[in-house]
């Protein structure tokens, strides 16, 4: 393992965006440290990446900061913090714990990531957050996340202030609903409420698009590697959206 090389630390690796972030970015020649709370899926995730780095961590603890600062092995080039969260229900009914533990994953983790790596952070450093679509364009169905992604709007820019000094920048990523496991598990609690198909919540979902898609797991790790070239040092404290034409609102 060579100190020399940069590493990306990736909270949420194990995940269907993290596996693919872990793959494009270990092809750009980038150690990767995979940040997750299950020992197992960090396993199966390290037999395939040699070299890469497992740690496992809860984000949503304090205890994290020190377990994740023990693993690295040098500069850090980047982190990503990209754990999911708990749709949990609309805003009428969902349950306020679910909501402070979405608020504590999102934004405390974040922190807890960047106080984490901070002493081998160098310049052109990059403090990139995962925050969906619906932190912008509120939903019937997802308080949690909007509310929490919301909350990473404002903390991403602090960050980009707390940290211009030192040449290093933050960003957030804002894709839309990806054809995944957990969206799945999504539609079928809401097709059980309406009465309908899982396929017709899902094409009811890609509608509200501009393109009539979901975002692809890919198109997110693309993001980061385009946050990698100097020039993206220009975009600090602003959000990259992914969102396929979610977005209504302005600006």
């Amino acid at each position: 393992m060579s100190a020399s090389k940069e590493w990306v630390v990736i909270v949420g690796a194990t995940g269907a965006f993290g596996q693919v972030m872990v793959e494009r970015l270990i092809r750009n020649g980038l150690g990767v440290v995979a940040v997750a709370r299950s020992a197992l899926a960090l396993e199966a995730l390290a037999a395939s990446y040699p070299g890469l780095v497992p740690c496992v961590a809860d984000i949503a603890s304090d205890s994290s900061i020190d377990i994740i600062r023990a693993a690295l092995p040098g500069t850090v080039r980047m982190v990503v913090h990209g754990p999911g969260v708990s749709v949990g229900g609309g805003v009428l009914n969902i349950e306020t714990a679910a909501l402070v533990d979405a608020v504590n994953i999102k934004v405390g983790g974040l922190l807890r990531l960047v106080r984490a790596v901070d002493a081998r952070l160098s310049t052109h450093s990059r403090l990139v957050a995962i925050g969906g679509h619906y932190g912008f364009e509120p939903t019937a169905y997802a308080a949690a996340a909007g509310v929490a992604n919301a909350a990473l709007v404002n903390v991403v820019r602090q960050l980009s202030l707390a940290y211009g000094a030192r040449g290093i920048t933050a960003h957030l990523v804002a894709p839309g609903p990806a054809d995944t496991e957990r969206l799945r598990r999504v539609a079928a609690d809401r097709a059980r409420m309406q009465g309908i198909t899982v396929e017709a919540v899902l094409d009811a979902m890609k509608a509200e698009s501009s393109l009539g898609a979901f975002t692809e797991p890919a198109q997110v790790a693309w993001a980061l590697e385009i946050l990698l070239a100097p020039e993206a040092s220009a975009m600090t404290g602003s959000s990259l959206m992914l969102d396929a034409g979610r977005r209504r609102g302005l600006p």
